[in-house]
C-alpha cells in the first residue's frame, strides 16, 4: 500500500458545503483539501463523483442477524462476523458499533446466550487484520430480563466497549405501546407461537417490577465509573428523557413521540432514528416518523438499525424530499454519531482527521428520484471495498 494517495476531481462533501476539488492523504490521514479541477495524471480521478466521510454506525443488529439468521439457527462466530463486516463496509460504513443484546428469558434467542465466543472472534479477526471496518461494541441491556447482569459479565473491562443502551421492551409501553404490533414482531421475527407470546406478556410486567430498577442502577453506575457512553431507548414521555438525562445519557435512541424528541433536544441529548424508518416513510412499530423529526430539526443521528444499506438510502430520501441539505444529511451518518460516541478523529473531511472515505455516485431511479450508491470505500487511506 502506498503511503500517499490523491482523490481528484471530486465533489467533496464538507461540513457545511460541497466543493469540487482534490483531497490528499498521507499515512492514513487527510493532509490537504484543494479546490478546483486538475489535469494532473497523479491520483484517483473521481470524474465528478462525490467524496464523503466514511459513515459511523452506532447501533446495528446486523451482527446478531448473521449469528442467528433464523429463529433457533446459530451460525459460527467468525464466518458470521466476516459476512457482517463485509456487508457493513460495502454499505459505506467505516466505523461500526456492533450492537449486542444482553438479557432474554428465551435462551433459544441470541440475546439469551453467552457472548464469550463472539468476543473472542472479534479479537482474533481484529488481531489478524481481517476486518474492513473499525469495530466497537455497543451493549444493549434489556432491563426486565432476570439474566441481564449475568450475561453482561464478559463485557466488563473490554477495551472495545464504549456504548451501553438501556432497554425495556415490556409490551404495552415505549416501543410496544400497540400490543398488536408487538404480537406481529415476536411471532414473526422471533418465531414465537401465539401461546408463547401470551404467556410472555402475562409475566412481563412482573419481571419489569422486579428487575428494572436494580438493573438500571447497576448499568448507570457502571457507565459513570468506566466512562462509557450511555443511551436511552424508545423514550415515549418527557419523564423517560428526563430520567435518562439525569443518569448521564448523551443520546435518545428511537424516541417514539415528537414530545420525547423535543424534550431530548431541549436537554441536549442527540436524537437517534432508524434508517429504515426514513426510507419506508414511517416506523414499523407505528411510532413517530423520522422524517417528521428531521422537518422540525430534531433528527441528529441516523442508525441503520437492521438494514446497513439504509444509511445511504436515508440520506438520499432526506435530500430528495428537500428536508435536509446534502451536507446536513451526511452529518447524521458521519460527524454526529462520531461526536456522540467520543470519536473526534473521524466523521468529517478535514485536514488532520482519519482518511475514512467513501466514493459516492448519484444514479437516477424512476420511482424515487436520485439514489446515492457506494462505489469505493477507504479506511485510513486503504481501499477496503
Amino acid at each position: 500500500m502506498s503511503d500517499q494517495v490523491i482523490f481528484k476531481n471530486a465533489r467533496i462533501i464538507l461540513e457545511d458545503e460541497v466543493i469540487l476539488g482534490s483531497v490528499s492523504v498521507s499515512n492514513g490521514i487527510i493532509d490537504s483539501i484543494d479546490p478546483g479541477m486538475t489535469s494532473s495524471k497523479a491520483g484517483i480521478d473521481f470524474e465528478g463523483d462525490y467524496l464523503m466521510p466514511g459513515m459511523v454506525e452506532m447501533h446495528t443488529d446486523n451482527f446478531e442477524r448473521h449469528l442467528m439468521p433464523r429463529p433457533k439457527v446459530s451460525w459460527a462466530e467468525i464466518p458470521a462476523l466476516l459476512a457482517h463486516d463485509a456487508e457493513i463496509a460495502s454499505s459505506g460504513i467505516t466505523t461500526v458499533f456492533d450492537a449486542l443484546g444482553v438479557g432474554d428469558a428465551d435462551t433459544d434467542h441470541v440475546r439469551g446466550k453467552g457472548w464469550e465466543e463472539v468476543l473472542s472472534a472479534l479479537s482474533r479477526c481484529d488481531e489478524q487484520d481481517l476486518l474492513r471496518a473499525d469495530h466497537h461494541i455497543h451493549v444493549r441491556c434489556e432491563l426486565p430480563a432476570p439474566n441481564t447482569v449475568e450475561l453482561f459479565k464478559p463485557f466488563i473491562g473490554h477495551p472495545k466497549l464504549s456504548l451501553i443502551s438501556l432497554m425495556d421492551h415490556t409490551p404495552g409501553q415505549r416501543q410496544w405501546e400497540d400490543i398488536e404490533k408487538a404480537r406481529t414482531f415476536y411471532t414473526g421475527k422471533k418465531g414465537w407461537s401465539l401461546a408463547k407470546f401470551e404467556h410472555q406478556v402475562e409475566h412481563a410486567f412482573k419481571l419489569q417490577e422486579m428487575y428494572c430498577v436494580p438493573h438500571r442502577k447497576y448499568f448507570v453506575e457502571y457507565c459513570q465509573a468506566n466512562h462509557i457512553h450511555l443511551a436511552s431507548h424508545d423514550d415515549t414521555t418527557a419523564d423517560h428523557v428526563k430520567q435518562a438525562h439525569a443518569e448521564g445519557a448523551s443520546m435518545s435512541e428511537f424516541p417514539t413521540t415528537m414530545h420525547a424528541a423535543q424534550t431530548a433536544h431541549d436537554l441536549g441529548l442527540l436524537n437517534v432514528m432508524g434508517g429504515p424508518n426514513v426510507v419506508r416513510g414511517g416506523s414499523h412499530s407505528g411510532n413517530v416518523a423520522a422524517s417528521e423529526l428531521a422537518r422540525h430539526d430534531l433528527l441528529d443521528i441516523i442508525s441503520s438499525d437492521y438494514v446497513p444499506g439504509s444509511l445511504i438510502s436515508a440520506v438520499s430520501r432526506l435530500v430528495n424530499d428537500e428536508i435536509l441539505s446534502l451536507p446536513k444529511a451526511i452529518s447524521t451518518v458521519t460527524y454526529n454519531p462520531a461526536r456522540a460516541t467520543g470519536l473526534s478523529d473521524r466523521g468529517l473531511i478535514k485536514q488532520g482527521l482519519r482518511a475514512d472515505l467513501v466514493r459516492m455516485r448519484m444514479i437516477a431511479l424512476h420511482t424515487t428520484g436520485p439514489q446515492a450508491i457506494v462505489k469505493t470505500v477507504w479506511k485510513k487511506g486503504r481501499q477496503v471495498v
